[in-house]
């Protein structure tokens, strides 16, 4: 079994520095980047943020036994996570003892719940605090789930929400409101277990969509509401954010790699090529021009010598087109279901790698009926040219996490019966 994660290790406190290693094992690409987190001063960095982050070691490989996020094949995937390490290790000159992973697989959701005590005396004291936080420890999730997240949204005073600070105040019931993210127990089980068997230990688990809204959203954007989504290879995530605070998350088993799919067996052509086509000539807009271009394709199964087909690149774009709407129109009807469609404001983030695609945006915007941009991790030095794309969001991201995220992770493993009671203890110590 992998060895228990206390996610409170990661955090790095305001003014003291710290060297990080973060790793992401994506369907497509295990990314690893080790970085130095610097105390900076507070004009000098992004809204948010407490240190100024700098790369010096960076490893990339292409995925192996990995789908749709979730571990299908660990050998293959160890000897991936394993070549991208020791790449970043050698790099930076140094060696990895642990390390913040990212979590796509485990059907990632969202459950807000809150937990209310009375006041004794009229006025909120300390002491109050920490009565209702520890009411909040005895909530419940369902039996093969387990918490990643258990991130505090505000406090309610007498049925007034939207309170970031109660001490002081004055009232007869004192409340606090949690945004609960939970995922499969065996698909973190797995995912610890992998990076145990290539002899590392997990400081943190985070949230995929979680981590690229970290990276991906900037300035204001939080606080007035927002929704990022992660696009990636073999699933699309959501993270919804309300007053500066993670409210929800999703996911669908559906990404980049399902229109690769598409293309490989739309034109009987291998997965590189396919995946060579959507990216240098694959659109999810027509434009007029694309029944006059003209592309080279080599069919599966053609021997030596024979000719290659040439199809205009008209039929690429039929193909990439009817995948490109399923996906957003999912995350749309995501959005809707989650209760949260009419707080995120008129701003929609879009990143990931399969984000990339040209013409996505411009899909999306009539989809979602609002005004989209593509998110890049920004604030980040040390990064190479090839890591600066949107495709790397989520890596990123988990250098900026331990820097937001105040000692607020209890242990991710508790009893089977799913009871969080470490949750109560992790709030006390946050606030």
């Amino acid at each position: 079994m992998p060895r228990r994660v206390d996610q409170s290790r990661c955090h790095v406190p305001a003014g003291r520095g710290s060297t990080v290693c973060v790793l992401d094992v994506g369907s497509t690409k295990v990314a690893c980047l080790i970085a130095k987190l610097k105390p900076a001063p507070e004009e000098d960095l992004l809204t948010g943020r407490t240190h100024a982050i700098e790369v010096i070691g960076y490893g990339y490989q292409q995925s192996r036994g990995v789908k749709s996020g979730a571990i299908v094949d660990l050998d293959k995937a160890e000897h991936a996570i394993r070549r991208a390490v020791d790449s970043a290790e050698q790099m930076a000159g140094l060696t990895v003892e642990s390390l913040i992973v990212a979590q796509t697989a485990g059907r990632l959701s969202s459950e807000n719940f809150g937990a209310k005590v009375d006041l004794d005396t009229g006025a909120v004291r300390e002491a109050d605090i920490r009565r209702v936080l520890a009411a909040s420890g005895r909530h419940q999730i369902p039996d093969g789930r387990i918490a990643l997240h258990a991130l505090p949204i505000g406090y309610t005073l007498d049925g007034q929400d939207g309170i970031r600070d109660p001490r002081g105040m004055v009232g007869d019931t004192l409340g606090v409101d949690v945004n609960l993210v939970t995922s499969d127990r065996s698909a973190q089980d797995n995912l610890a277990l992998l990076i145990n068997r290539c002899h590392l230990d997990v400081d943190a688990m985070v949230a995929t969509p979680y981590a690229s809204a970290l990276a991906s959203l900037v300035d204001d954007e939080g606080e007035l509401g927002a929704v990022c989504i992660d696009i990636g290879g073999g699933t699309s995530t959501i993270a919804i954010f309300a007053d500066g605070n993670l409210v929800h998350v999703d996911a669908v088993a559906i990404g980049g790699h399902h229109v690769t799919m598409d293309i490989a067996q739309g034109l009987s052509i291998r997965l590189e090529e396919a995946e060579r086509l959507k990216t240098l000539h694959g659109s999810a807009v027509a434009s007029g021009i694309d029944e006059r271009a003209m592309l080279t394709i080599h069919p599966v199964g053609e021997e030596d010598g024979t000719s290659p087909i040439q199809i205009p690149r008209l039929t690429l774009n039929a193909i990439i087109r009817p995948r490109v709407d399923e996906i957003l129109e999912m995350v749309r009807d995501r959005l809707v279901r989650s209760g949260f469609s009419g707080r995120i404001g008129r701003r929609i983030v879009m990143t990931g790698g399969g984000s990339q695609l040209t013409g996505l945006t411009d899909v999306a915007r009539h989809v979602f009926g609002r005004p989209v941009r593509m998110g890049r991790p920004l604030g980040v030095k040390g990064l190479p040219i090839a890591a600066r794309g949107a495709a790397f969001s989520a890596v990123i991201g988990l250098l900026i996490y331990p820097q937001l995220a105040p000692a607020a992770l209890f242990e991710a493993s508790g009893r089977s019966s799913g009871t969080i009671a470490r949750l109560g203890r992790w709030l006390r110590e946050s606030f």
